[in-house]
């Protein structure tokens, strides 16, 4: 007899010959022939099709008729062998074609067909529809097998399936689509923030920005104008979802992907730019920016001459201010910043947090012990003599750059504003105390820029180092990475802190659930004992109830009977001699004109109720309860004297 993983390829090549797609025919079949390979294809194809014996075990070979005429020089046959012997390998297996399967799967409102090889398992098709559907592994139930649930490991060939095949995905962790109207959904949207993770193609280098779902495109592109100085009309994207057709459309109608959405842009060519990299230009020029030179591109549309803008000198150019005056928005305040310094200093600079101060320090360091880094606050200052110095060769160097970007959360402002400056004060009191806030009014223009190194506490905001702009780039290095050992080793110790707090947490959290679980076996028990003494009691009731009423019973079929004669009367007498279950005897005297009935009621009258007892009567052998109860002890013969027993029912 075949073992199942021999059947399982008998089964295969019998499929592969014959092309029966159908495993239920095909196992029939098969049974038929005893899993006889040969004999079961032999007994779908003749032989003279091309289905022929081999002389190793039997094997049956797809192959074309032989015809001795082309190969006269063929070798001898054998008693063992065909007649008829195709020239193979000495080892005489039937090759198995892959076996392609379909899936329709339907998921909520959708389907989706799969068509995968037999050797293929059910972990392949789970991925395929995560691809499909979006939902992860993990969430995903597939059902619709006919032999019940499967393992993801689980190969497809040993499922025996047909050709086509229905299934279907649950999510039970996942939430349902809503049901709220569209309206209420798109309200909803438009109070979310959506953050847009964009690549600028050209330098590689991504900005991570929040916007609002009320925002609109053209708000986004403006944007990102700012920071990577390609304007609007200049800016080939990718990664909008189709239905962001119009720029004037919010974010939250766009069909962007929430909470993160990834984009790219990059510049798309124009005659103008063309024109300005094959001619040569002076250095003035040269000074300007990328966005300066297509602003002034897009001036000579509106007629500006070309002349006027660039005989504008330099320093005039650069009259727009890092950070808007009495900005109300920390975040918008910090997108001028930083478009406004990679306008001035280049791409290559620290990429400087978008958000309010606080938010910084959300980031830096209310996360895990492990994900936390420090805090680095840049202050700007346009009127001292050491910021574009410090700027331009220390702060865009590409060691600080590296640096602060693997170890730092860099944010900043600008003091040059006093609006700002007392902007800032304020904020540095609330969060940093009194004394470093004094420490930075009492700073001389000519020490900026500053840069604060902060440190997270479980208290406090530590300040572990004020720099001014009189550094060198080895310095500014050494003094990052000497903050750096500080907070590494107090790192360590709140990581170690962290560990066991979450180990005692988590021994609390076993104990809490053992013990919950200890209350409810408990609470289960006693409801248990519970029903259980309920049933006693109902029980007994409906016994005692019983009982009652069979003695109100007796006790009046005791009372209803007529009087016992006397052994002389006028009337015949009939004297009954009743033995009980238990050996005991009943005697008593009724007139032979009694009714059999009466017999019967003074029988239940002792405690043996003719439903439950039958009478017998011993020569001849016969049922007493089985005759008419109106007939009279005479008609029925228990006259003059008569033995009786009584028997319980079966």
């Amino acid at each position: 007899m075949a073992s199942n993983m021999d059947r399982e390829m008998i089964l295969a090549d019998f499929q592969a010959c014959t092309g029966i797609e159908n495993i239920d025919e095909a196992i029939t079949l098969l049974e038929q022939n005893n899993w006889d390979l040969v004999a079961a294809i032999n007994g779908v194809i003749p032989q003279e099709n091309g289905i022929l014996q081999s002389e190793y075990g039997g094997e049956t070979i797809p192959g074309p008729a032989f015809n001795p005429a082309s190969h006269p020089a063929s070798a001898p046959t054998s008693s063992s062998s065909s007649a008829f012997r195709p020239v193979m390998p000495s080892r005489q297996i039937v090759e198995r074609q892959p076996r392609m399967l379909d899936f329709r799967v339907e998921y909520r409102d959708r389907n989706v067909d799969v068509v995968l090889e037999d050797s293929c398992t059910v972990g392949e098709i789970k991925q395929i529809l995560e691809n499909e559907l979006q939902i992860p592994v993990s969430k995903m139930l597939l059902k619709g097998w006919k032999t019940g649930d499967v393992e993801d490991s689980t190969v497809l060939k040993s499922l025996h399936l047909p050709k086509n095949n229905s299934l279907y995905v649950l999510t039970p962790d996942l939430p349902p689509p809503s049901s709220s109207s569209h309206a209420g959904a798109l309200q909803e949207s438009l109070n979310q923030n959506f953050m847009l993770i964009i690549t600028h193609r050209e330098v590689q280098r991504e900005y991570n920005l929040n916007f609002s779902g009320s925002s609109t495109i053209q708000e986004v592109k403006r944007n990102v104008y700012d920071l990577t100085s390609i304007p609007v009309r200049h800016q080939l994207w990718e990664g909008w979802p189709t239905s962001a057709t119009d720029d004037s459309m919010c974010l939250a109608e766009s069909g962007l992907s929430y909470p993160c959405h990834r984009l790219t842009v990059g510049r798309r060519s124009s005659p103008a730019q063309t024109r300005e990299q094959s001619e040569e230009q002076s250095t003035d020029v040269h000074m300007v920016s990328d966005s300066d030179g297509d602003d002034f591109e897009d001036a000579t549309e509106f007629g500006v001459d070309d002349g006027e803008v660039f005989g504008m000198a330099s320093s005039a150019l650069r009259k727009s201010p890092m950070m808007p005056e009495n900005a109300e928005n920390e975040g918008d305040a910090l997108l001028q910043f930083t478009a406004e310094f990679s306008s001035r200093y280049g791409d290559c600079h620290p990429v400087f947090f978008i958000g309010s101060l606080e938010a910084a320090f959300q980031e830096a360091f209310y996360v895990k012990a492990r994900d936390r880094k420090l805090l680095a606050i840049y202050l700007h200052h346009d009127e001292s003599v050491l910021t574009n110095v410090f700027c331009s060769q220390m702060l865009c160097a590409e060691s600080i750059v590296s640096y602060l970007s693997q170890n730092f959360i860099t944010w900043a402002w600008d003091l040059t504003k006093d609006s700002n400056r007392a902007r800032f004060l304020t904020m540095c009191n609330r969060h940093f105390g009194s004394v470093v806030a004094q420490t930075i009014r009492t700073q001389k223009t000519d020490q900026f820029p500053l840069f604060l190194i902060i440190m997270g506490k479980r208290s406090s905001n530590e300040v572990l180092n004020v720099i001014q702009g009189n550094t060198t780039v080895d310095e500014l290095m050494m003094r990052l990475m000497a903050a750096m050992e500080i907070f590494t080793a107090q790192q360590q110790e709140d990581i170690k802190d962290e560990d066991e707090r979450e180990a005692r947490e988590n021994v609390k959290r076993e104990q809490d659930e053992a013990y919950r679980l200890s209350l409810e076996a408990d609470r289960a028990k006693r409801e248990a004992h519970e029903r259980e003494m309920a049933e006693q009691f109902r029980l007994e009731q409906i016994r005692k109830e019983q009982e009652e009423e069979r003695e109100a019973i007796r006790l009046s079929l005791e009372q209803a009977l007529p009087p016992e004669p006397k052994e002389e009367n006028a009337e015949p007498v009939s004297k009954l001699r009743i033995r009980t279950p238990s050996g005991e005897f009943l005697e008593r005297r009724f007139l032979a004109s009694n009714k059999l009935q009466i017999v019967f009621d003074f029988v239940a009258s002792k405690g043996f109720p003719w439903d439950e007892y039958k009478l017998l009567s011993t020569f001849p052998r016969r049922d007493v309860t089985q005759l008419d109860p109106n007939k009279s002890l005479l008609e029925v013969k228990l006259f003059p004297q008569e033995t009786l027993f009584l028997e319980a029912k079966e």
